[in-house]
């Protein structure tokens, strides 16, 4: 006889709790965007006509997508050297990682906006070297935002990357060496396609992940650099504009799902976490 009907039952009471608190709550944010202040699609009629929520998705846009490359890389960097190194390395370095990621965001944004600030450390140094004659704005703009970001998101790169590299065979590029490739071209045709799936993960991650961010715009962008998350916040909390709000949490909402639908069907997961 097949489990599947026990596990299903077990399953059920789960499924409901989560229709009750979940997705009776979005299917309500979908009915308000095309409800509010009229019914009809006059709020999504706005990302097209609106110049300022044209500039709220063009700036989300900018800064997520250079967060994401930046991320990536810095975390395939680390990645790489973490499966490189030695036992003691390899411990010291996953401290290193793990330590800011369960330190508070709004901890660590408030530390860049000391460390970047006109008299903070890394303007000192560039002055006090000759680099530069004055302070270099660093904060209120797009520049300091993609750094805080940046610094929160590499540990999700870094690690999503080193789960997919953790699972490739070593004797792979043992062989590729074996057979006389050169170390940079065992790492570009071996070594590197097959960690692909890993970094498209952890790419996509980091993107779904920098969409929703709300505390480090605000205080690194101070205002002038307005993501997303703050624009819903300003519309349903500041100037009750609810339809619009739910307007914009849809489309964030349908970009995130469209995100991991990819994601699914571009890579099998499984490679990167078996089970």
């Amino acid at each position: 006889m097949s489990d599947q009907p026990r596990y299903a039952a077990l399953a059920a009471p789960m499924v409901v709790i989560l229709g009750l608190v979940y997705l009776l709550p979005l299917v309500s944010v979908l009915l308000i965007s095309f409800t509010e202040p009229e019914p009809g699609l006059g709020n999504y009629a706005l990302i097209f006509e609106s110049p300022a929520v044209l500039k709220v998705a063009m700036t989300t846009l900018w800064v997520c997508g250079f967060t994401t490359v930046l991320s990536v890389v810095i975390g395939y960097i680390l990645a790489y050297a973490f499966v490189s190194s030695s036992s003691i390395a390899r411990k010291l370095m996953m401290l290193f990682v793990l330590v800011p990621l369960w330190t508070s965001v709004l901890i660590r944004t408030f530390a860049w906006l000391m460390i970047l600030g006109d008299n903070g450390p890394v303007n000192d140094i560039l002055q006090s070297t000759g680099l530069t004659d004055r302070p270099i704005a660093m904060m209120h703009n797009d520049l300091g935002v993609v750094i805080g970001m940046t610094h929160y998101m590499t540990p999700y790169a870094m690690l999503t990357i080193l789960a997919g590299m953790s699972g490739i065979d070593e004797r792979l590029v043992m062989a590729a060496r074996g057979l006389g490739a050169s170390p940079v071209a065992t790492f570009l045709k071996v070594y590197f396609p097959l960690t692909l799936p890993g970094v498209f993960a952890g790419t996509v991650l980091v993107l779904v992940l920098s969409l929703g961010f709300y505390v480090t715009p605000i205080i690194l962008g101070g205002g002038r650099v307005v993501m997303i998350g703050e624009y819903i916040s300003t519309q349903i909390l500041l100037i009750s504009r609810w339809g619009v709000g739910s307007m914009l949490a849809t489309l964030l909402m349908v970009v995130v799902l469209a995100a991991i639908a990819a994601t699914a069907r571009a890579i099998d997961l499984r490679r990167i976490f078996p089970v």
